[in-house]
């Protein structure tokens, strides 16, 4: 035995923690390297000699690889029938319970007529998970392909003497009251703050994310038609630098293919659209803006007007661009548009 062994071994012997077999098993160990008989160790430990010496021949074998697995054919025998398992998995694949959307332990163990217990063993042992659900939504977009290597290119390559401009809108940003205070932080409990709000009314945040320098252009404004979108360009087109090219990228909201909008692009040449696919929000980097500005500055706000909520923003905005930090894409076109493909094929699969 190692010295590195031993100590293993001794912190094992030791814990608090671990399975009692395992512990048991290295304190025969334990006692094996000091040179003390099987009999005196399984009377020392309470196992049986013949388990000494499988232990001790074990790990002359192998030593401490699988120390805590047990060996193929060994341990307690199932005593579920292999029908009965292959009742609740087909159950769990393919059935619901009367008037549920899902199984759970309960309800499964009720129908077979097993233990929950038996059924968490079985839905475990092959990774079924009833009680989880994953939203997705697969674009149907024909120009998915075009479109999708077409903003993924000015990600990773933006053209020269241009800016990359991620834009979109956060629409009806809800300025919410508590109805009663706060209660700060202390040891041993976390802040509160009620449930139930007050509304004070709605903002829509126009924001356009500058991929290369991570930079915001953001503008509080009532509505987020076609008239406010066009007035946000306009304030884009005063910040951006005469000179450079401005390739926008945008989802397909219909404000941002009204005529009078098309008729603006025609009298500023320098600014291009390029819309995401359908149904690809997450394909527009500004929408990481968007949540973490969810997360830390509006979910936990008390907000008494609108202009306290766009006055929160406005400083958000501020802070962020005081530290702001370029947009990287690290995605691999190819890899998504084969997991689209397949997606397809189980979809059609079905119908």
């Amino acid at each position: 035995m190692s010295d590195g062994q031993r100590e293993a071994l001794g912190v094992l012997a030791r814990s608090q923690t671990a399975p009692h077999r395992q512990v048991q098993r290295a304190e025969v160990l334990l006692l094996a390297g000091e040179g003390i008989a099987n009999t005196q160790i399984a009377q020392r430990v309470g196992v049986k000699a013949a388990t000494v010496r499988a232990w001790r021949g074990r790990f002359a074998e192998e030593g401490l690889a699988k120390l805590g697995k047990v060996r193929a054919g060994r341990g307690r025998k199932s005593t579920i029938p292999q029908s009965k398992i292959d009742e609740i998995v087909e159950l769990t694949r393919n059935g619901k319970p009367a008037g549920q959307t899902h199984w759970s332990c309960r309800t499964m163990a009720e129908q077979v007529g097993v233990s929950s217990a038996t059924v968490q063993r079985v839905w475990a042992a092959r990774g079924l998970k009833p009680h989880l659900v994953h939203s997705f939504k697969l674009s149907n977009d024909p120009r998915f392909e075009e479109k999708l290597i077409d903003v993924v290119g000015l990600y990773l390559a933006p053209p020269d003497n241009a800016i990359v401009l991620c834009l979109d809108e956060k629409s009806s940003v809800q300025a919410l009251d508590r109805t009663q205070p706060s209660l700060p932080m202390t040891k041993g409990r976390a802040a509160t703050m009620t449930h139930d709000y007050k509304r004070n009314g709605t903002t829509t945040l126009f924001a356009a994310l500058n991929v290369l320098d991570g930079t915001v252009i953001g503008r509080n404004m009532q509505r987020h038609r076609h008239q406010e979108f066009i007035r946000f360009l306009n304030a884009i087109e005063a910040e951006v630098p005469a000179g450079k090219l401005v390739h926008v990228i945008l989802d397909n909201y219909a404000a941002h293919k009204h005529p009078k909008v098309i008729a603006w692009l025609g009298r500023h040449p320098r600014f291009i659209f390029h819309f995401t696919p359908t149904s690809c929000s997450w394909l527009n980097a500004v929408e990481t803006f968007f949540a973490t500005l969810t997360k830390r500055r509006l979910k936990r706000g008390v907000f008494r007007s609108v202009v306290d909520l766009q006055a929160a923003i406005n400083r958000y905005l501020a802070e962020a661009n005081h530290d702001p930090k370029p947009f990287t894409w690290t995605a691999d076109p190819n890899k998504i548009i084969a997991a689209v493909n397949r997606g397809r094929q189980a979809l059609d699969s079905i119908h």
